[in-house]
């Protein structure tokens, strides 16, 4: 059984690296033979990028406590008091473990068993769904590692590239193809970028989990995939440009991310009633200052001045 399994890994792997699938026609791996003085990319350097992701993690972590949650309270980045939802074991039970957005008759069953009005128990759902969002602290001290890196790593690809003939001059990058040599300042490149994209897909659960969730973890894939299929293709010039200038873009906008946060659920009902209560405390005032001014107009005292008897005459305070 051992062995059989061997065998298969063994075709797989020659079937998966064949010349004619990575090297263009006429090139073969032979022709790929390193020397002490010229080196090519190869697949197992790929490995280098996970260890290199956790210290990234750990880097991150240390820059959002002592840097970014520092300047977001400079910068006024203030955190909702959001009002708590009133402890429900039935509703609690049933947010954890069915759903957070019951339906209609969700609803209307749950307030049944907890002897609720149906308006109330809705409010509490959306309280309870607001109190799990993530604050705007946190928002913002994820955006600015973003931010720093990109920036960070955007210069350094501009001073990796600066006196690369690709640079200037895109046909350089297939001059020789694909017989380039690998430069060590274009693999440690290569590893900040890769390092980088598999911290962010090791630190997904952690993070604030937006409405594009599902689109981050496709995009992150498809990076790393793309990072990785270039590397040990040698598309290394071409690729050194494209992570450039996706360095460039990403710059803006997690700054567009900075300034911009999800709105909350409001509750219409309650700002409904109170925007019912402060009416009609409005026309009760109202009310009141008229016949007031009204009475006082007819020569007489108003009458909250005079007080009543227990026998029914009035006296004049």
């Amino acid at each position: 059984m051992n062995l059989e399994i061997s065998r298969m890994a063994h075709s797989l792997n020659e079937w998966l690296w064949q010349h004619e699938f990575w090297l263009p026609p006429g090139i073969t791996w032979e022709d790929m033979k390193e020397s002490e003085d010229i080196h090519y990319p190869k697949p197992r350097d790929l490995l280098l990028s996970i260890p290199f992701a956790l210290i990234l993690v750990v880097i991150r972590c240390v820059f959002e406590r002592a840097i970014a949650l520092p300047l977001s309270a400079k910068l006024g980045v203030k955190d909702k008091l959001r009002p708590k939802a009133q402890s429900i074991s039935i509703l609690e039970a049933f947010y954890t473990v069915n759903c957070k957005n019951p339906k209609e008759g969700e609803l209307i069953s749950l307030a049944k068993q907890c002897d609720l009005p149906v308006r109330k128990v809705e409010r509490w759902f959306r309280r309870r769904r607001n109190t799990d969002r993530p604050s705007l602290s946190k928002k913002f001290c994820e955006a600015c590692w973003r931010f720093a890196f990109y920036i960070v790593s955007f210069f350094t690809g501009l001073a990796v590239l600066y006196d690369k003939p690709w640079l200037w001059d895109h046909r350089e990058c297939w001059t020789g193809y694909p017989q380039q040599p690998l430069q060590p300042s274009l693999f440690w490149y290569y590893m900040l970028e890769l390092s980088f994209y598999c911290s962010l897909v090791f630190t997904l659960p952690f993070d604030v989990k937006r409405k594009d969730f599902k689109e981050q973890i496709v995009h992150h894939a498809a990076t790393i995939f793309l990072i990785s299929f270039s590397y040990c293709a040698n598309y290394i010039r071409i690729g050194t440009l494209v992570m450039v200038i996706h360095d460039a873009s990403d710059c803006f906008l997690e700054m567009e991310k900075d300034m911009r946060s999800e709105t909350e659920e409001s509750d219409v009902d309650e700002e409904r009633e109170n925007m019912m209560e402060k009416e009609k405390n409005g026309i009760v005032h109202f009310s009141n200052v008229t016949s007031s001014n009204y009475i006082q107009r007819n020569g007489s005292e108003p009458l909250n001045n005079r007080a009543y008897l227990t026998n029914g005459h009035v006296k004049e305070r």
